[in-house]
Formats: C-alpha cells, structure tokens, sequence
C-alpha cells in the first residue's frame, strides 16, 4: 500500500476528505492516505511542502501562489473550492472599534507570514484605499492565539473565514465588523513537484476518489447536521454557508490564472510572475 501524506486546515470545507478517509476509500484503492490537521493554516503548509514533510496540501490559492513564486517547488493540481472564502474582519468585542474604516493602521493578527489571515488583509487595506507599506502584524500561530492577542490588546483585529469564528462571535469573545470575500477562487488541491513527477498515477487515483465525494457532498442526507455537529456551529449558520460554498473538480484555466495573478502582482503580494505551463498540471 502506497502511504501519501497530505495537509488542510481543520475546518468544514475539508469534511469530504474525512469521510472518505473514514469509509476506507483511499485504502481500497492500495492508498494509506495520511492527513493531518494544521490550524496554523497556509504559512506553516507552505514550510511543510518546502520542507518535505507532507506530500500534498489543500490551501488557498493566493498563498501558494505567492509562495510558489518565492522559490516553493509545487505545483497545483486542481482547484477544491471554487467560490470565494467570506473573510470576517473581527475585533475583541469590548473593542472601540466600530467599522473597518476604523482600523486603518492598526495591527493585524496574523497565523504566520504568507499566510491567508495576512494576505487577506492586504486584499482588504486595498480595497479600503490604505497605504499597504503601513500595515503592521502580529503573529498569533492559530485561532486560539488570535483570541488571546485580540483580548490581551496584543492586536486590533483578525481576519478568518466567517463561518468557523462564528462560534467566538456568538460566545461574545470576537465582534465582526465587516467581511471580505477573496476575489478568485479560495482552495487548491497542491503536490510538492518531485512526488508529482513520481507518482502522477497514485495522484490521479486520489483526486477521482475525492472528486466524486465533492459531487454529491451536498447531496448526502442531512450533511448540514453533521456539519453543524461536528464543527460545532448553529445549523442555519451551516445551511448558509452551504448554499455559498462550491467545490470544483476541474483545474484552474489558464484565463483564470492570469486574471488571480494579476491581481496578486497589483496587490504586491507576487514579486515575480509565474508561468501557468509550470506551475499547473
């Protein structure tokens, strides 16, 4: 049996990887599928690859990107999400803070460096008409970091999909002020390029098991209240985030491509442009 490692954050999109992983899918086709949670997120996935501590990731595509460009030697293999990941802009909720214009210059909890939580507010200060070059970060590791930071004053504010900080908002830990959608699609399924060359085949039988769980996902009988259940959040919450969420089985087009990367190139956050011929299988 051929042993794959593979990483994703530990949050509801990546369910259909655990159902999978649970009904014995991968083994039946001769795969001991390995997975492992980082909820430091994209910046530590990103070391991993690099480092050859896993051999496929699922993470968003403007931190791959990025970190692609910066000498990362993976390729993306087929986009996972294809909608937008609603980024809520959090403060502590005893926070002064009332609206997202209120934050410019004020520090950022971030993961890591390269990660979504830091890129994303680069998307945002963009989009507020902020000078980039100002913004500050604090790195937090995880969610429970960003609680601490955000409480303590170590930091402003936090930006995390909507959905999974839902829970810290109800609980009257988190206030959110606003959100901010990724403008290209959030999630790619990625491999480290010399288990690609080496294994395209066992990648390939990977991705069809995959593929036809994101097909049908929605359609299992009540996958709201396993989602619910599992990740801990209210069912209407779920059913909300169901009707936006869209996985995808095909791989980003070269139009598409050239479309995210001019964006990341006018944000700053891609320095030396990527060819898709090489980045993209």
């Amino acid at each position: 049996m051929k042993t794959v490692k593979i990483v994703g954050v530990p949050e509801h999109f990546n369910l259909p990887w655990q159902l999978c992983l649970e009904n014995g899918e991968f083994n039946e086709i001769g795969i001991n599928l390995e997975w492992t949670d980082i909820p430091e997120g994209t910046g530590r996935m990103c070391q991993m690859l690099r480092e050859n501590e896993t051999d496929l990731a699922v993470i968003l595509t403007e931190g791959i990107l990025k970190d692609i460009s910066n000498g990362n030697d993976s390729v993306v293999l087929q986009q996972y999400v294809s909608s937008p990941l609603q980024w809520g802009i959090h403060v502590a909720a005893n926070s002064s803070y009332e609206t997202i214009s209120d934050l410019i210059d004020k520090k950022v909890a971030i993961s890591r460096n390269g990660s979504g939580s830091q890129l994303m507010a680069i998307v945002n200060a963009n989009n507020q008409g902020w000078e980039n070059n100002n913004l500050q970060f604090e790195i937090v590791n995880t969610l429970d970091g960003a609680i601490e930071a955000l409480t303590e004053n170590k930091a402003d504010y936090f930006m995390w999909d909507r959905f999974m900080t839902q829970p810290i908002v109800d609980k009257g830990i988190f206030r959110r002020i606003g959100v901010c959608p990724t403008p290209w699609p959030c999630f790619v399924i990625v491999a480290r390029k010399e288990f690609y060359e080496k294994n395209k085949s066992v990648i390939e039988n990977i991705l069809e098991v995959i593929n036809n769980t994101t097909i049908e996902f929605k359609l299992i009988p009540s996958i709201d209240k396993t989602l619910a259940s599992r990740y801990e959040q209210k069912l209407e919450d779920i059913q909300e985030w169901l009707k936006i969420t869209k996985w995808s089985q095909k791989q980003l087009t070269e139009k598409q491509f050239n479309e995210i990367q001019k964006q990341l190139i006018e944000l700053k956050i891609i320095q030396n442009p990527l060819q898709y011929s090489v980045v993209f299988k």
